[in-house]
């Protein structure tokens, strides 16, 4: 006999059943429809870089091995006047370099001032996966990386030396950062594999003529870079203050979570770092971001901030970022 409480348990139960396949096939198809893998990253020399991290998504490698090999490829490149090797000096003619990495899991790893070694993401790594710290920087950075058996050279190559000596003929009186010139530039890359991970990338020589000792937002968790597996994974280029006022890259991720698509987010996050530094028209800054779907975005200051996009459909492609201030 069907009592009124046997039926309402049936009916429930099925109820049950038929919303756990509404949400199996509600999923499955969000998964069919993501695009991965995607790798993105800043400036022109991320075509090169991008190419170095696709041979590793391609094979259905690891994202957070993807990032580590693509900037390194920048880094290794003495034609890139503002990451790793042949990077331009401070003001006294020393090479200082910033990274940090992170994967999808939330661990990272960042070194900061650090000298003498041509690669600072893979010293990051180490830091992330040998320590347990976050970051280190200058001669602890530096004793570290030789304890883990990174080489030690001299970054200053001839190209980079000249223009030192170009810049200390007439230095000016006050130090100002000039707009999209790459000698204040990062190379900061995200990417989703295969298996829909993300991770990030960030590494730079930093502000060319800087003071000694200066840092930027580049191996700033939050700043120059932030992953967050379960939204997105986002990364900054420019003047690293300005970055830092806003907590830049976290932003991003964090409206990102709020709903906004990367584009949108990357829009956004441009903005509020113009409503925290009143000087906004004499400075760069950009953001790149990538989401769970394989989605991305790219927005600046001024024009004139280009961004790598490598996938399965349009291969290896540069990307105008949308700017605030319009090309006169």
């Amino acid at each position: 006999m069907v009592t009124r409480r046997t039926f309402l348990a049936a009916t429930t139960a099925a109820a049950v059943v038929q919303s756990g396949v509404k949400a199996v096939a509600s999923q499955t198809q969000n998964d069919a429809t993501v695009n991965k893998p995607v790798v993105l990253s800043t400036w022109r020399h991320g075509l090169d870089a991008n190419a170095a991290a696709w041979k590793v998504l391609n094979n259905g490698g690891r994202a957070l091995d993807a990032v580590e090999a693509g900037v390194r490829e920048s880094e290794s490149d003495p034609k890139v006047a503002s990451v790793g090797y042949g990077g331009l000096p401070d003001r006294d003619g020393n090479v200082t370099l910033d990274a940090c990495i992170m994967d999808e899991a939330g661990d990272c790893g960042s070194v900061a001032f650090l000298k003498q070694i041509k690669n600072p993401i893979s010293v990051a790594r180490r830091v992330m996966e040998k320590t347990p710290h976050v970051m280190l920087a200058g001669e602890g950075a530096l004793e570290f990386a030789v304890a883990q058996g990174f080489p030690k050279e001299d970054l200053l190559t001839d190209d980079s030396r000249a223009a030192w000596e170009r810049w200390k003929e007439n230095p000016p009186k006050e130090f100002k950062p000039e707009v999209n010139v790459e000698n204040h530039d990062t190379i900061g890359m995200v990417a989703i594999d295969s298996h829909g991970n993300l991770s990030g990338a960030c590494t730079t020589s930093g502000l060319a003529w800087k003071l000694h000792g200066r840092v930027g937002d580049s191996p700033i968790i939050g700043a120059g870079l932030y992953v967050d597996n379960e939204i997105g994974a986002a990364s900054a280029t420019g003047v690293g203050e300005a970055v830092i006022r806003a907590v830049g890259s976290f932003l991003v991720v964090e409206l990102m979570r709020q709903g906004h698509s990367p584009q949108e987010a990357c829009r956004l996050g441009t903005e509020r770092v113009i409503s925290k530094n009143p000087n906004w028209r004499d400075l760069q800054v950009g953001f790149i971001a990538i989401d769970k779907q394989g989605r991305i975005g790219g927005y600046c200051i001024q024009p004139g901030f280009d961004y790598a996009v490598y996938d399965s459909q349009k291969g290896n492609q540069l990307n105008r970022s949308e700017s605030r201030v319009k090309k006169s």
